[in-house]
């Protein structure tokens, strides 16, 4: 299968010849499928937040190559348009990015940008306000009436609304409270199912990844050391620990329980592995 976005020995160094010259990219090859639930991480300042700002042009390589169904992003200026339209991009806390007047205007500004007639931008406004559960009640009203949640939804919906082939979001759940948090996670899951849309969620909470990505990407030092199925990533565990990510909670009880001779699966990361697990467990016991 051929990956809808690819990085190829993709290098960026920041303020070179100067004392504060940093490579933050390192050769960095990355194949991205399309369809696929793609989770990054990677602790603070190892090079996740630059890696994805280059996958829709907003960064250029300083070597190497973005490829957007194998054509460089960068081989021409329609090139790089055309992928910051296709590779959507969320930052964080992207309700500080809201400025228009009314909630539809903002979900409507980047397929306005795009140059859709009025028909379409009101479908795409409508259909991206319902993906994340905004009633249609909420569209003539102003964003910063909203509450934060609220107001984290518009934002997303103003990215799904330019319908992107790649929807990247950078810590997408960043100080929200739990219900607040699966909500924001149910939509984007309800997005990847419905759009069979390539998703990318750069997160700390290794439960969120746990419960969300279908592959994950490990970011240290500017390379990618680790990448693979969550299962595989998380029986890394003493490697992550020394990167300076953790695993999820329950990963964490099964290798110790592993330690101690117990004769069980190590490679469990979720509650529901938990439960089959430990009735595995139990069930070999009574035979």
């Amino acid at each position: 299968m051929e990956p809808i976005l690819e990085t190829k020995k993709l290098c960026h160094i920041y303020s070179p010849g100067t004392p504060f010259e940093h490579g933050a990219l390192r050769d960095v090859d990355l194949a991205i499928y399309e369809g696929e639930f793609l989770g990054v991480m990677g602790r603070t300042g190892s090079g996740k937040s630059t890696l994805i700002q280059h996958l829709n042009g907003l960064l250029k390589p300083t070597s190497g190559q973005v490829l957007l169904r194998g054509e460089d992003i960068w081989a021409s200026k329609e090139s790089t348009r055309q992928a910051r339209f296709q590779v959507g991009l969320v930052f964080q806390y992207p309700e500080y990015q809201l400025f228009e007047e009314t909630v539809y205007k903002d979900i409507a500004f980047g397929p306005r940008n795009m140059g859709l007639d009025d028909g379409e931008i009101d479908r795409r406004v409508r259909q991206a306000a319902a993906f994340v559960e905004l009633p249609e009640s909420v569209l003539e009203q102003s964003p910063f009436d909203l509450s934060g949640g609220q107001k984290r939804r518009v934002a997303i919906a103003g990215v799904i609304a330019m319908e992107p082939s790649v929807l990247i979001l950078d810590e997408p759940t960043a100080g929200l409270d739990p219900v607040g948090t699966e909500h924001i996670l149910g939509n984007i899951r309800d997005y990847h199912r419905s759009k069979n849309a390539t998703v990318i969620i750069v997160s700390h909470s290794m439960e969120e990844m746990a419960r969300t990505a279908e592959r994950l990407v490990v970011v240290h030092d500017g390379r990618i050391p680790l990448q693979g199925p969550p299962r595989e990533i998380f029986a890394h565990g003493e490697e992550l620990e020394e990167m300076g990510l953790g695993v999820p909670q329950m990963a964490r009880v099964f290798h110790r329980l592993r330690a101690m001779g117990a004769d069980i699966d190590p490679s469990v990361y979720t509650v529901e592995q938990a439960r089959d697990a430990i009735l595995t467990a139990l069930g070999k016991a009574v035979e």
